[in-house]
């Protein structure tokens, strides 16, 4: 009798496929482990194995001994700290986070098995409700690898948390509605993404980081940072743009959202900026300066002037608001050298002009010494039509050097 049963298990074993029965082994023994203990990780790395195979997709058990693989890690370092004793805090956020992904992976797996019918499911509900109190590790978990500059681990901790909103296996926590560490989960996203300088894990969760709006200037700026580096100048803008329009105080919204104006010759548009950035900051130079050298390229120099006067008024170590002061002048006078014949008339305005010029010019040498190239022309043309032998020989000299 005992015989005959040996022989027929051997020839079923036989009659099935290696791989099955080797499979069944292989199951049996990561079991067996998980039951005892040890191994894990090789158990867990065993079963992730099996699944790498498309026809085991389905297998629930594959899944349910990886889960308990997974599990036990998790429980090991939970329960070292717990007790006090010397423990891997990366290990168990990063065990946490791969039960969630085990159990969607189940979830998926048998939402499909069961014909799309919720009040079949085995597992749903005692599986949300394990994960739910679990949670916090993804978020948690996600703000230590930041403290330690591992933004890789962090990025997917919270991008895990996030997606927590719309795993079906969640659906009764209503997360998206509930959970307001979400939005700043999304940020976290966007801040690792540019850490990793990772255009597309920037900008996965950027949506949902701009409903932090703790933090939206920030996601602003890191947002338009990652277009700004594809090149994208469109967003690149819109982005500015917003941020501009919720921050106009910032000096990163203004700055490159004025250079882009300027340097494209939108000079209405860049005038309009300067002017809410005026009003915005009534304090700042800068908007004022910006608007000085709209001016100066449309060449409204007396509206330019007067501008520069107003921020020597408020900083009088502004080097570059007199250079624009200088040139308003300067510009004039080599305009009238170029176009008007020569005549009495001609000189005066000219020397007019110069002179008017000079004082500026004199403080932006006085300044920024080392801009030779932008003083140097100017000066010399200057001492030369007033008449100024010695400082006309002083810059000249210095010129042929």
């Amino acid at each position: 009798m005992f015989r005959k049963l040996l022989f027929m298990v051997l020839a079923f074993c036989l009659g099935m496929p290696l791989t099955v029965c080797a499979q069944k082994k292989e199951i049996s023994k990561a079991k067996d482990d998980v039951k005892a203990g040890k191994s894990l990780v090789e158990a867990e790395a065993s079963m992730r194995k099996l699944l790498a195979d498309s026809t085991n997709k389905a297998n629930e058990k594959i899944w349910l001994v990886l889960f308990d693989a997974v599990r036990k890690q998790y429980e090991t370092v939970n329960e070292q700290m717990y007790l006090k004793q010397k423990a891997d805090t990366a290990k168990l956020f990063l065990a946490a986070y791969r039960m969630f992904g085990v159990l969607e992976g189940l979830d998926s797996v048998e939402w499909n098995l069961k014909g799309v019918q919720p009040a079949k499911m085995k597992y749903r509900k005692r599986h949300a409700e394990y994960l739910n109190q679990l949670r916090g590790n993804l978020y948690n978990g996600g703000l230590y690898f930041v403290g330690k500059n591992d933004f890789k681990n962090a990025y997917g901790l919270f991008a895990a948390y996030i997606d927590c909103a719309s795993q079906p296996i969640f659906t009764s926590y209503d997360y998206q509605n509930k959970d307001k560490k979400i939005a700043t989960a999304g940020f976290y996203t966007v801040y690792c993404g540019y850490k990793l300088n990772d255009a597309e894990r920037t900008l996965n969760y950027s949506n949902i980081a701009q409903t932090d709006t703790i933090r939206l200037e920030m996601t602003y700026q890191y947002i338009a940072e990652t277009y700004r580096k594809k090149a994208d100048v469109a967003k690149f803008v819109e982005v500015l743009e917003s941020g501009f329009a919720r921050y106009p105080q910032s000096k990163y919204f203004f700055s490159h959202l004025f250079d882009h104006y300027y340097k494209t010759g939108k000079y209405k548009t860049a005038i309009a900026l300067c002017d809410d950035a005026i009003k915005a900051d009534t304090a700042s130079v800068v908007p004022l300066f910006a608007k000085s050298t709209v001016l100066l390229a449309n060449q409204n120099f007396d509206e330019c002037v007067s501008i520069c006067d107003k921020v020597i008024a408020k900083d009088k170590t502004f080097a570059d608001v007199y250079l624009n002061a200088a040139l308003a002048y300067f510009n004039q006078a080599t305009y009238i050298e170029g176009t008007m014949r020569h005549s009495k008339e001609k000189t005066q305005k000219l020397k007019t002009l110069y002179r008017k010029c000079l004082p500026y010019m004199q403080e932006y040498r006085k300044l920024a010494p080392n801009e030779k190239a932008k003083w140097g022309v100017p000066l010399y043309t200057i001492y030369l039509n007033l008449n100024m032998g010695r400082e006309f020989e002083e810059i000249d000299k210095l010129l042929k050097k």
